[in-house]
């Protein structure tokens, strides 16, 4: 019974092996897999003919499976794996007493073990000696370390005033560099770190929140305080050493989500300090006649908030997606509330505050003190309305997700607005607010990059203008505001943009912090038609280079190239240079004929027929007839009608979570991820109908208004599986003033990712970013496995990890206690887009007592 079962298995193996190859020999592909596929359905058919033959060709299947594999990849255990598990499992069974028996004649000695059995025996022998080595191979590392005098490096480092025991922004400092100075936590010790305390803020996604409800907050720390937000723009102020709660501020969310919300998401607050930068002698704007009457010393300011929407003509039609109106109808407009609130010294609990997003639109002054609202920021509600003066009102579509950059008196707001839903939507303008009354003090619309002076009431900003919905740094000593730089909708087409919008999209863009001039831009890809939105926040760092100091600028990109520019004038300090990309956009668009690579690059070698994947030669097999009917000239490749791969895929090598640079050894820690995604666009024939999503699911890549709506998903098998082979994830470190990376090492396991919880090391995507301490280490959590890891700088070898409850796609932040303990913060709330366990916990590490 066994032999005809394996008989059965062998033709159908065959069949499909052979079906398959010949259509991927068709398309240009390996032949191997037809050759294969008519060995396999030889092999079958002797094995039912009960010909010891069956075992013979059996042998010399494998054999020459084994050699072809060897050529195609060499000694990497996971590609070996896809194309040999399954025939060497098969290999096996043959080699069972009952199928041997069964191959010799009535009468002849049973249980004959004869020359066939021993050479399937040898090749089975043979696959494995070669499997226990390759298993320890590590074809993808990169091996190196930095020099002793490297690490021990010491320089005089800017901090923006921040001590070396706090956290105060998203990236430590303004300079963005998610860098601590605290070295009580080594190499030698970090091994011993336990979990000090634990705290679940109760606020979990829920069945009707979007998928993209996401825990991605870096804790900020000063004052013994740690303050954290949630999905939800809830506000929670923490012990750092307890881990006791001290004030919840809840903003209660007047906008529940709708369909046009795509995203929950708050990945931080940001602080401002009163007590170091007073608020400077003014003479306000608008006096009532009261405060005229008394010389002003109770000056009644113009507010910028309002809740209160009147509907007006605006020249621009409302967005329809939202179901809320009908083309043609006008745009609601939501004005700055013209009433007066009185301008006076700030209360003492709100010297420090805090400025809180919300996802319904809303901008909230709080106190750092008691989470209480700090009146007269915009009203005496404490908010500022983020919705005034736009276009295209639709409830849920644009919020700002990260914190704002906070200056001496200034805070400057970007938002996240829906990623290809429709030509018509909401600005991305930026703007920035009077840190204590929230007058609007500049707006930077990128499709009219001139126009700086406050908007007037009852204008609107540029619909669909390219936007910052990431985090921006700023320099004091420059007064510069750096900002990454989004696209306007579409993503994957660019028929229709204006030469305002070809200059800022995907650039980094730095502004004068008191005026909102546009002062340098730089772009990182040219006419993007791949959704490679510069995502990460610009880490600031002096350099040395050729004995000269030189003001940087580290700017990390999506589709892998770290650019390292002039902070002051834009110009690369590292060479870039402009390499010829791919053709042939579809009609009415074009493509750019260059693209720039920069010296730090982690652009992966181009996707062939050999990098397919998958967990048996089967479904390996269909990824390489899949990769052999879409369009792909390596990245670049724009979208098409009938399918294009985009690779690096918009994902991101480089995320939201950035990079970690060390000021004083001028280094970079980086975890680079690599995804291919597929891009097909399919024709519209109206602007309002779905062609490519489900009427319950918030509207992704519709692009109402456009020719073209998109089918943007992650190259995967059958089996749901990555069809291109692992690594998928690295950890790596970068020399800053050679552009060198010294060492690149396969990070993470497919423990949660596999239906069975197995530990293997292949290195799995991540989101979030890493943190680096004085001590010589990085810190990372992003992993789509639940571990917050560390690791030796100057090697990159992981020497510690902690079992997370959820996923940890948040960045880190490390800070020191009122015990004077260093202690390593971490947030695992899990990540809805990536399929991490959802969770809420906060959890603090620390060495023993």
């Amino acid at each position: 019974m066994l032999r005809l079962i394996l008989s059965a298995l062998l033709c159908l193996l065959g069949v499909g092996l052979a079906g398959g190859g010949a259509w991927l020999a068709w398309l240009g592909g390996s032949p191997f897999y037809l050759a294969l596929g008519l060995a396999a359905l030889g092999a079958g058919g002797l094995l039912f003919a009960r010909r010891p033959a069956a075992l013979w060709l059996y042998a010399l299947m494998l054999i020459v499976t084994l050699g072809w594999s060897l050529w195609e990849v060499g000694f990497d255990w996971w590609a070996l794996s896809a194309r040999g598990s399954l025939l060497v499992v098969i290999g096996i069974l043959l080699l069972l007493p009952p199928v041997v028996r069964s191959l010799h004649a009535a009468g002849s000695p049973s249980g004959r073990y004869g020359m066939p059995a021993g050479a399937l025996a040898l090749s089975l022998l043979v696959s494995g000696g070669v499997a226990l080595y390759s298993m320890t191979q590590n074809p993808h590392d990169l091996a190196g370390a930095f020099p002793a005098d490297r690490m021990n490096a010491s320089r005089d480092v800017a901090t923006g005033g921040v001590p070396d025991g706090e956290w105060q922004s998203y990236g430590r400092t303004a300079y963005g560099q998610r860098y601590s100075p605290l070295k009580q936590i080594t190499p030698d010790n970090v091994g011993r770190l336990e979990v000090a305390w634990t705290y679940k803020t109760n606020q979990l996604r829920g069945d009707t929140d979007p998928t993209e409800t996401t825990y991605e907050v870096t804790p900020l720390v000063f004052d013994d305080t740690m303050y954290v937000c949630t999905p939800f723009s809830t506000v929670i102020a923490l012990d750092p050493v307890t881990g006791e709660e001290k004030w919840r501020f809840d903003p209660y969310l007047k906008q529940p989500p709708t369909k046009t919300t795509q995203h929950m998401t708050c990945r931080g607050v940001s602080y401002f300090d009163g007590a170091a930068n007073p608020r400077p002698a003014q003479t306000p704007a608008i006096l009532s006649d009261a405060a005229a009457a008394t010389g002003g010393q109770e000056a009644v300011l113009a507010g910028a908030n309002s809740s209160e929407v009147t509907t007006q003509a605006a020249g621009v039609p409302q967005n329809i997606v939202a179901g809320t109106a009908r083309p043609g109808d006008p745009n609601p407009v939501v004005t700055r509330d013209r009433a007066t609130f009185v301008v006076s010294e700030p209360s003492p609990q709100c010297i420090k505050r805090l400025f809180v997003p919300t996802s319904d639109g809303r901008l909230i002054s709080i106190s750092a003190r008691t989470g209480e609202i700090c009146p007269g920021f915009g009203g005496e509600d404490g908010t500022i309305n983020l919705w005034a003066n736009m276009p295209n009102v639709t409830p849920g579509s644009a919020y700002a997700t990260s914190p704002p950059v906070v200056t001496t008196h200034a805070l400057v707001v970007g938002g996240a607005v829906n990623d290809n839903a429709s030509v018509t939507s909401p600005s991305g303008v930026i703007r920035a607010f009077d840190v204590y009354t929230g007058e609007l003090l500049w707006n930077f619309d990128s499709k009219r990059p001139e126009a700086t002076e406050p908007i007037a009431d009852g204008e609107t900003y540029s619909e669909n203008a390219p936007n910052s919905w990431s985090v921006g740094s700023w320099d004091p000593e420059l007064n510069l505001v750096y900002l990454p730089m989004g696209n306007q909708s579409p993503d994957q087409w660019g028929g229709n943009r204006s030469e305002a919008v070809e200059r800022f999209s995907s650039s980094v863009t730095a502004l004068d912090a008191d005026t909102g001039e546009v002062r340098w831009v730089y772009q990182t890809v040219h006419h993007d038609l791949w959704d490679m939105d510069v995502p990460a926040q610009p880490s600031l760092i002096d350099l040395t280079i050729d004995g000269a100091t030189v003001k940087a600028l580290v700017q990390p990109t999506k589709q892998g190239e770290i650019f390292v520019l002039n902070r002051e004038t834009g110009e690369p300090v590292l060479p870039v240079t402009e390499v010829p990309a791919p053709g042939g956009a579809v009609e009415g668009d074009f493509t750019a004929p260059t693209q720039p690579v920069s010296t730090i690059s982690f652009n992966p070698p181009r996707l062939t027929g050999k990098d397919m994947w998958g967990a048996t030669i089967l479904d390996q097999m269909a990824c390489r007839i899949a990769f052999r009917g879409l369009n792909y000239e390596g990245r670049y490749t724009p979208p098409t009608t009938d399918g294009t791969i985009v690779y690096p895929g918009n994902f991101g090598t480089f995320n939201w979570g950035a990079v970690a640079v060390d000021p004083e050894r001028q280094i970079m820690f980086a975890m680079p991820v690599y995804l291919a995604f597929t891009s097909k666009l399919v024709k519209r024939t109206n602007d309002t109908e779905r062609v490519v999503s489900s009427d319950a699911d918030p509207v992704f890549n519709e692009n109402f208004g456009a020719p073209w709506a998109s089918r943007m998903v992650t190259f995967t098998s059958a089996l749901g599986l990555p069809c291109q082979a692992p690594p998928w994830g690295y950890v790596a470190g970068v020399d800053l003033t050679t552009g060198k990376t010294v060492y690149q090492h396969v990070n993470g396991t497919v423990r949660d990712l596999s239906p069975i919880p197995l530990p293997f090391k292949m290195g799995v995507p991540g989101i979030g970013g890493p943190i680096i301490t004085g001590g010589g280490l990085a810190f990372l959590s992003g992993t789509l496995d639940y571990y917050v890891r560390g690791y030796d700088l100057q090697t990159g070898q992981e020497i510690w990890r902690d079992r997370l409850p959820a996923g940890g796609q948040a960045t880190p932040a490390t800070y020191v206690g009122a015990d004077g303990r260093q202690y390593l913060v971490v947030v695992a709330g899990g990540h809805g887009s990536t399929g991490t366990r959802a969770g809420d916990s906060i959890i603090a590490y620390a060495l023993p007592e």
